[in-house]
């Protein structure tokens, strides 16, 4: 009998075309900031793209995520327009938090992506907190809390997992596992040859996953959540990823051999599916590259955007201090 296809052509084709934006994207994050267009931290999301492509497609659209630093790609996966994200890294006040924020944290109510934080693992709590609210209003929302390798071994990361677990909140915490804390190995910094084996002390579901692939990623995460909303607990996904470049715009990634980026680069998750959509002809190569200068061109007007756009005014600085009762 033959197979059934877990994706149609249409979920492949924008499956390639979300990631290769999100790389193009911040290729040209990566140009502007060697222009010193803006400046600070900087952490950028290449090679990773299959990750919030494919998490992302599994979600519905009133789920809440919450991230990290590198956040860029998450924040335009969720819902905030690229030139929003664009002009919160060049701190203008049409940016998705009107410049205050910069590329650290990304942040929209409406689409309910909540940050983009700079303290590693502060975010756990603050999604725990979000998943007993998702409990106590009675939704059938879930929330997704991105987290580095490096985060898990953060303290405030081991008592959220404890308080999910105890009281059953519907929080998915995912685990970008790119083998690197800043430059530091995690097998350097951790006694388990799997993160998600921490999901042990909480009696906590748990399993790993290609970040590499979107399509895997895809549905192993599709199912995940189809069981969270059905019957609510948390869940610690360790998704096993690469970044290209350095931990920041800044880091040389010395710390690497160039055979290791090699091998990662052979698995790069556009060129893989880019081989399946040839595969199953749905696309050859005139259209890969009609896709990417159609890309390319949406990600300079959304630059383009960015540079135009005024400067918060002085007044900025008392608004959105204080929330009145």
């Amino acid at each position: 009998m033959k197979k059934k296809e877990i994706h149609s052509p249409d979920q492949l084709v924008s499956f390639y075309q979300e990631m290769l934006t999100y790389r193009r994207f911040e290729e040209r994050v990566n140009l502007a900031y060697t222009q010193q267009k803006f400046s600070g931290f900087c952490h950028l999301h290449i090679g990773q793209e299959a990750v919030c492509v494919g998490v992302q497609a599994a979600l519905q659209p009133d789920d809440y995520v919450i991230a990290g630093y590198r956040s860029h790609t998450l924040a335009i996966a969720k819902g905030i327009p690229a030139r929003e994200v664009f002009a919160e890294l060049f701190g203008k006040v049409t940016g998705c938090s009107r410049g205050k924020g910069g590329s650290m944290h990304m942040f929209s109510k409406q689409h309910r992506f909540l940050g983009g934080h700079g303290i590693v693992g502060g975010q756990a709590p603050l999604a725990v907190g979000v998943g007993f609210a998702i409990q106590y209003r009675a939704e059938k929302n879930i929330i997704v809390c991105y987290l580095g390798d490096a985060a898990m071994n953060q303290g405030q990361v081991f008592e959220a997992m404890n308080m999910a677990a105890t009281w059953k909140l519907p929080v998915l915490f995912l685990i970008e596992n790119n083998r690197y804390g800043m430059g530091t190995d995690i097998r350097r910094t951790t006694s388990v040859d799997r993160l998600s084996k921490r999901a042990l002390a909480f009696d906590m579901a748990h399993s790993e996953v290609d970040g590499m692939n979107v399509l895997t990623l895809h549905t192993h995460v599709r199912d995940i959540v189809a069981d969270m909303r059905k019957n609510p607990a948390p869940y610690l996904l360790e998704v096993m990823t690469y970044r290209y470049r350095g931990h920041s715009v800044s880091d040389p990634g010395a710390y690497r051999t160039k055979e290791e980026v090699q091998d990662f680069q052979k698995k790069d998750p556009i060129l893989q599916l880019a081989s399946v959509l040839r595969e199953k002809k749905l696309a050859g190569d005139k259209e890969l590259t009609e896709w990417d200068e159609i890309i390319k061109a949406e990600v300079k007007e959304a630059e383009r955007f960015a540079d135009e756009s005024p400067a918060p005014e002085l007044a900025e600085l008392w608004q959105h201090v204080l929330v009145e009762s």
